[in-house]
């Protein structure tokens, strides 16, 4: 019998340039994760990706575990060499998706160091239009992670798909079905965006969903502001921060998203290093009650 409840899967995020991605997954899959989410940052490092997926899958056994999205984030729209490995590895991961059984490659759009979001739109047209061809081909979904890497309208690094102004420029450049988001609440909470909204507005271009969280110090705001020297928001772990995740799934739910919740971990200030994995498997405990637990009763008529 089908659960339901695994219409949306609690999992995490590995890094693929591990040594030994495979021998990580086995040791956590016991914990209870659902889906893992392989990423990459920059560049592929030379791993054989083919090689990849069949010791993830071997590692995976007849665990009921998706392997749903593929990271790969960096910046694709400039041309130095370490940007020009990020553009191969999103190819490389889009010609490869379906030997990991993932139907989605997220990351950053990119951007012009330095420049506005509206100066970086011809770059970003030319790369992504020719990127969602190829992943079209392929049966594949490209998402955006919605993070502002410290960038902001007028300047900035990595990434123009951080706020929903960004988005509708970006969706009109790349009308394409393929085209969507790597969604989550934290990088909204940063800006003081209230997360629920989004999920009802932009639901259709929600592919994938990072477990990842925010605090915001309202304390230090109305005693220093934002722009003093103490942080005014923290990104936490799931249920370490101010999200009700219960209305979050539940809000997703309702939009009809079917997919996974991958923790994102390596940002909370508590739980990191010797506690990183303690504060993963709250997190995993805490999204599945959010959800609705693991059990399920047929329903007796």
């Amino acid at each position: 019998m089908t659960n339901p409840l695994l219409d949306i899967r609690i999992g995490t995020m590995i890094k693929g340039n591990l040594p030994d991605p495979a021998a990580y997954v086995r040791q956590i899959l016991p914990l209870g994760f659902e889906s893992i989410e392989p990423f990459f940052w920059q560049t592929i490092g030379g791993k054989d990706i083919p090689k990849l997926a069949a010791e993830l899958k071997e590692a995976i056994g007849d665990a009921d575990v998706k392997i749903d999205t593929l990271g790969m984030f960096g910046n694709p729209l400039e041309t130095t060499e370490i940007d020009q490995q990020t553009l191969e590895g999103w190819k490389t991961l889009i010609d490869n998706a379906h030997l990991f059984g993932a139907k989605t490659i997220a990351g950053f759009t990119g951007r012009i160091r330095g420049k506005s979001i509206e100066e970086s739109l011809p770059r970003y047209k030319q790369v992504w239009s020719e990127l969602a061809k190829r992943a079209a081909d392929k049966g594949v979904r490209l998402a955006f992670e919605n993070c502002a890497m410290d960038g902001n309208w007028a300047s900035g690094d990595w990434n123009i798909a951080h706020n929903p102004d960004a988005w509708e420029l970006i969706f009109n450049e790349t009308p394409d079905d393929n085209i969507g988001l790597e969604w989550e609440p934290c990088h909204q909470m940063v800006y003081l965006i209230d997360p629920i909204p989004q999920i009802r507005k932009w639901a259709p271009k929600i592919f994938h969903v990072h477990g990842k969280d925010a605090t915001i110090r309202w304390d230090v705001i109305r005693e220093n502001g934002i722009f003093g020297k103490y942080p005014f928001v923290q990104m936490r772990s799931p249920g370490f921060g101010d999200s009700d995740w219960t209305r979050v799934i539940s809000e997703l739910r309702l939009a009809g998203y079917k997919g996974c919740i991958d923790i994102e971990g390596w940002h909370d200030p508590v739980y990191r290093n010797e506690l990183e994995i303690t504060g993963q498997v709250k997190s995993l405990n805490y999204l599945k009650e959010a959800r609705g637990g693991m059990s399920f009763i047929a329903n007796p008529a």
